[in-house]
């Protein structure tokens, strides 16, 4: 079973790697980008005997633990199946 933890900053939170990222994107001349926020996003394969549910609570856990930062980050977990 696959599943993925996106972490991103919480709204508020100054984001200098997204700032520094949206002034290299303007140097290039891309336009039409307002703003950039960046994040993680962990791909993680878990036994094939897992269920959805457990699978869910078990990666929700880790995030709290490990993934995320609480409380400067937000996190989503998907499980892909």
């Amino acid at each position: 079973m696959k599943a993925r933890v996106t972490v991103t900053l919480k709204n508020g939170i100054l984001d200098p790697q997204g700032k520094a990222i949206e002034g290299a994107l303007k140097s290039l001349g891309i336009d039409g980008v307002a703003s950039v926020r960046q994040g993680k996003v962990f791909d993680i394969e878990l036994g094939a005997n897992a269920d959805k549910a457990k699978a869910e609570a078990v990666l929700k856990d880790a995030a709290d633990k490990l993934l995320a930062n609480t409380v400067i980050e937000n996190y989503r977990v998907e499980v892909l199946g």
